[in-house]
């Protein structure tokens, strides 16, 4: 298990590196593109493609991490009630269907993504699979982090009482 911890912590900090290099990428193509528009009167027609590129990326790539580090949110009105320990089997089931859909993505991404490297997109000239490998990837990594996940306690982050603020 350690070693899994090991490769898992090394793999989410290059996705989490890339993941900020991405949105740091994608914010200097767009200031770029509004100051072309803006200043010189015409943006290139590569600018948005790129920005649409990485906001693919960037998005797919931070949900897979979101699951890592327990960020996204959580309705728990019906299953607070419960006792604890039905509480433990639906978040195990929670954490199963979380893997479930990471290997949903891999699988049909990859498909997706074979099935459109034949194709261009139009301004950059690149492959369309550019685009649509940010789906397989996200699912190899929800993947990993929902193994993870199995090992630890609680599908979500548990907020403190912010009303004694």
């Amino acid at each position: 298990m350690k070693v899994f911890q090991t490769i898992t912590d090394i793999l989410n900090r290059i996705l989490l590196v890339a993941s900020l290099s991405i949105l740091a990428v994608m914010v200097l193509v767009i200031i770029y593109q509004v100051f072309s528009r803006q200043i010189l009167g015409s943006a290139p027609a590569w600018s948005e493609e790129v920005s649409r590129l990485l906001f693919v990326w960037v998005s797919f790539l931070g949900i897979a991490y979101g699951f890592r580090e327990k960020l996204h949110i959580g309705v728990g009105v019906l299953i607070d009630r419960l006792p604890k320990n039905v509480q433990n089997i639906f978040d195990y089931f929670a954490k199963v269907l979380v893997i479930g859909l990471g290997c949903i993505l891999f699988y049909y991404g990859w498909q997706f993504t074979v099935l459109t490297s034949s194709s261009t997109m139009p301004a950059t000239g690149m492959p369309s699979s550019v685009l649509y490998a940010s789906i397989p990837v996200s699912g190899f990594f929800v993947v990993l982090n929902g193994v993870e996940l199995l090992f630890r306690k609680g599908m979500h982050q548990d907020l403190e009482d912010v009303s004694e603020v």
